[in-house]
């Protein structure tokens, strides 16, 4: 028979223990897209208001977010800018079960206000005298940009290649740049800093946003949790939507669907 104090004892660990188990669930970490920083402030705040958990975020780009968590960077849940970048992901073996898309995104120009350079197009940018930056094409947002120059057989040369697309915004804010190539949403967030020039047909190839609860969630109910929200919880669909962000389509359409 085991004596009182080991007895003891092992309540104590086992209560510490749980103790343990539940603090774990009282705060989450979720990788995001850069592009998704101030959406994503707005819904963790409401979901914290509806679970009492905590969420610390990580932005960067979404190349940059894996390779973070390749290197063992811990983390409950992932968001990235495409499903390309999901994909590689899940490859590695970094994702619990199936990514979902939540969100779509499509890219425009935008550059200082006043347009100082008098960009009118897509085909403005291929002019050396206008001073482009774009984003890099490891990330999500620079492999949109080579699929509209291709789509308009136009020929980029930055000046800055960046590895985010709050970078690029950034640059153009700033008037380091005469123009950029971001997401819709955050050229919405540079008005009154920045002019906004569409691309035709933008919309019809979109960047499509996925998320998903990771293999090592240190907790991951909590962590699932936070995914269903951000899929099914009316205000956090509104907070997207206010922000530029689109519902998903049941499967892309391509530049060369555009007439």
């Amino acid at each position: 028979m085991r004596s009182l104090p080991a007895l003891f004892s092992a309540g104590c660990c086992a209560l510490l223990l749980g103790g343990c188990a539940a603090a774990a669930e009282d705060e989450i970490t979720v990788f995001a897209a850069a592009s998704l920083h101030e959406v994503f402030e707005e819904i963790g705040e409401l979901y914290t208001e509806e679970t009492g958990t905590k969420v610390r975020f990580n932005f960067a780009g979404s190349s940059g977010l894996v390779e973070q968590l390749e290197n063992g960077a811990p983390a409950d849940v992932l968001a990235t800018a495409d499903e390309e970048t999901m994909r590689g992901a899940a490859a590695e073996g970094l994702v619990s079960g199936e990514a979902e898309v939540f969100a779509e995104n499509y890219l425009v120009i935008v550059t200082p206000a006043g347009n100082p350079s008098n960009v009118a197009s897509i085909e403005s940018l291929e002019d050396n005298a206008v001073e482009t930056v774009i984003c890099a094409a490891q990330v999500p947002c620079g492999a949109a940009t080579a699929r509209a120059a291709e789509a308009f057989g136009v020929q980029i040369t930055p000046v800055s290649e960046e590895t985010s697309v709050t970078d690029v915004l950034g640059r153009v804010r700033s008037g380091e740049a005469d123009a950029g190539l971001v997401y819709n949403t955050d050229a919405r967030q540079g008005v009154g800093e920045v002019e906004t020039i569409e691309i035709e047909g933008a919309e019809m190839d979109p960047n499509r946003y996925p998320l998903t609860l990771l293999e090592r969630a240190d907790s991951p109910e909590a962590g699932q949790e936070f995914v269903d929200f951000v899929l099914n919880n009316q205000q956090a669909r509104r907070v997207l939507a206010g922000a530029g962000f689109t519902e998903p389509q049941g499967s892309a359409m391509t530049w060369e669907s555009v007439d």
